[in-house]
């Protein structure tokens, strides 16, 4: 047991949150151009930005990803029946990502990706980028975005497996997304929420586990500043 901790190298808490928020991004971003359909998580904020944007282009995919999850963080406050300083730090965490996902986007748009075969390769690395976006936030005490948190904060009040918790949320999500689809561009088209959208909802919480796990088996995550009280509060 001492032996195979000493050969785990040492992964900084702090440089997990800021890999995990450009990680998380820059996968986001590759499934939004691969165009099978977005992560269920993000799926509700991408349809919102969708609708709304078509009457003011200033309103981004990022921008919609903070508002939506600026809700989220009050309707956990309500469910909590507290608010913890840690839910105003998930809103900075969501404005960072906000900000890192319209600057992937724009990146990846530059990108010459053409054909099925091109749109299944960035869908495959865009699902496996945010599922280790997400593994990193949930190794480090800085608050993750409002989606993260309402996953480890359910899981922690009640006492559940976080990975079940984290694949009940998504498929929730997904429905949400579904409901939104209907509703802003009607039963014959779908918009955010296809087939890859499904696809992400069964397979996320399992691939988030095995990721943890091999994360778990080569690294110990410690703490680089004495920053996490602060947070915890």
């Amino acid at each position: 047991m001492g032996d195979s901790m000493q050969t785990k190298k040492v992964f900084s808490s702090e440089l997990a949150y800021l890999f995990g928020i450009l990680i998380l991004a820059l996968g986001t971003a590759f499934m939004e151009k691969a165009d099978f359909g977005m992560s269920m998580v993000v799926a509700p904020a991408y349809l919102i930005h969708l609708k709304i944007s078509q009457t003011y282009s200033f309103y981004t995919f990022g921008m919609s990803e903070y508002v939506l999850q600026a809700f989220l963080l009050i309707v956990l406050s309500l469910v909590m029946r507290k608010f913890k300083k840690s839910y105003l730090f998930s809103f900075v965490t969501a404005v960072l990502y906000g900000f890192s996902l319209d600057l992937s986007m724009r990146i990846v748009a530059m990108g010459q990706f053409e054909g099925m075969a091109w749109r299944i390769v960035l869908f495959v690395i865009g699902l496996l980028l945010c599922a280790i976006g997400v593994s990193l936030f949930f190794h480090t005490y800085i608050s993750p975005e409002a989606y993260e948190l309402v996953v480890k904060e359910i899981a922690s009040a009640y006492h559940l497996d976080i990975n079940k918790v984290k694949t009940v949320y998504d498929c929730s999500s997904c429905l949400v997304g579904v409901i939104l689809s209907f509703a802003f561009f009607g039963f014959g088209h779908f918009e955010g929420v296809k087939l890859g959208t499904i696809f992400c909802a069964l397979v996320n919480g399992w691939l988030i586990g095995r990721i943890s796990a091999l994360f778990e088996s080569l690294f110990v995550f410690k703490d680089a500043f004495p920053w996490r009280e602060a947070f915890s509060r």
